[in-house]
């Protein structure tokens, strides 16, 4: 959770945890991007106006640092152009502040999902892949 308002990401930290999940917060981009270098994140919650830089520049810096996160921003300060401007930086959602709490852990909920289906549809096709190789690989008895 990345936000420059201090009761938004302590009041956000606090549902999630109760949730089950593991929450890890920052209240500038730097600090997000710092942190992201050092750990690994499934989720990152993003503010769109943050004091040191703006939201969807953090969504471009975080795509080289843990890119498949998934990014949900959030705003305050809804627009068309912003939000066109966060799917095309790759955003996998957009909420508007003041959000109601259900549906920010719906979404991400369902984000969480798609991103485990993602991973999984992967690994098969790693999987195909390998068996395929390792099968062309196999010497051809002569009787073939």
């Amino acid at each position: 959770m990345i936000d420059d308002d201090k009761g938004i990401r302590e009041s956000l930290e606090t549902v999630l945890k109760e949730e089950g999940y593991e929450v890890d917060v920052a209240e500038n981009g730097h600090e997000a991007i710092r942190k992201s270098e050092a750990n690994y994140y499934n989720l990152a919650l993003v503010d769109l106006r943050l004091p040191d830089m703006d939201g969807l520049k953090l969504l471009t810096e975080m795509m080289e640092t843990v890119p498949k996160v998934v990014k949900i921003i959030i705003t305050g300060y809804p627009s068309l152009q912003n939000a066109i401007e966060a799917v095309n930086l790759g955003a996998d959602g957009y909420m508007v502040k003041p959000y109601k709490m259900e549906d920010m852990l719906r979404t991400i909920k369902e984000s969480l999902r798609k991103q485990e289906e993602a991973r999984r549809f992967s690994e098969q096709k790693v999987k195909e892949f390998i068996e395929t190789r390792f099968k062309e690989q196999e010497p051809k008895s002569p009787d073939r």
